[in-house]
């Protein structure tokens, strides 16, 4: 059962040290306001703590810094979907307050000091390629990764929203899919693996599931993302969209909007309501 919960103000620190208290054995995804940026923050029932994407600056220490107790500066691991800097901007400063157990990431972006400087965090922390087929898993999480199907050889792309990865994490039994930036093109190209995996007996396709109960739309809510088929094969029951409040690029788009209440998806977003925070219970 989902219950969700969208964080309005700002708790003492007294308060903050009583809901540590009471969420030591409960399942969770935050979704942060991060701007114009995505971060989240997956917790597991047994503390495993999983951060995908840190918005474009510091903000994201912030958010963490509430959500997890002074006394532990674990994350046990960090994905990434690409190297722009709504999404990677603020992992910079998390690697290095944080003890950042494991990496998921592409390794490629575009030629840029942003990707470089991330290149030479991946040197020094090393990584996992991201791949279709690949999971990660702990007592009631997994996260399957669902994009790009191969490993990227080139260190730099033109266009990393082109290369983000996207990934189906199930939480106590209730799933998340996220998008990362990508385009409507790499939505489809899921879509076929999916097609092309029914009935193959393939040993990585047999975690290749669309259906979810909560999709983080891609790319801010562009019209670039969330196409109909999409939409309706991932057949989500709630969308969360993460947008800055009035920025400049008009997201979220307003067709993309409609066409998530057209297929009566309840829709959230960062802008309006702040953190969102979806509690997980068995």
């Amino acid at each position: 059962m989902l219950i969700i919960a969208i964080s309005l103000f700002v708790l003492n620190y007294l308060s903050w040290s009583f809901l540590f208290f009471l969420r030591d054995s409960r399942a969770e995804v935050v979704f942060f306001d991060v701007g114009q940026g995505d971060s989240a923050l997956i917790r597991t029932e047994q503390n495993h703590h999983i951060l995908i994407d840190g918005g474009y600056d510091e903000t994201v220490l912030e958010k963490l810094g509430r959500e997890l107790p002074f006394f532990d500066n674990t994350i046990d691991l960090v994905v990434l979907t690409h190297t722009h800097n709504d999404h990677v901007g603020g992992l910079f400063e998390v690697i290095e307050r944080y003890e950042v157990k494991d990496i998921i990431c592409t390794g490629s972006g575009e030629d840029s000091g942003v990707t470089e400087r991330w290149q030479e965090i991946l040197e020094e922390e090393g990584y996992r390629q991201a791949r279709a087929g690949k999971s990660v898993s702990a007592e009631g999480f997994r996260l399957d990764v669902l994009y790009p199907a191969e490993e990227l050889r080139e260190d730099y792309v033109s266009d990393s929203n082109e290369i983000s990865v996207m990934s189906r994490a199930v939480l106590n039994g209730d799933s998340f899919f996220f998008t990362g930036d990508a385009y409507t093109e790499q939505e489809q190209e899921v879509l076929f693996f999916e097609d092309m995996c029914e009935g193959s007996g393939e040993a990585w396709c047999l975690d290749l599931v669309l259906d979810s109960d909560i999709l983080k739309v891609g790319h801010h809510g562009s019209r670039t993302s969330t196409s109909e088929e999409f939409l309706s094969r991932v057949s989500p029951s709630v969308a969360i969209i993460s947008a800055g409040e009035d920025n400049h690029y008009g997201h979220p788009h307003r067709e993309v909007v409609e066409r998530l209440e057209e297929y009566e998806v309840e829709v959230l977003r960062t802008d309006r309501h702040g953190d969102i925070r979806i509690i997980v219970e068995d």
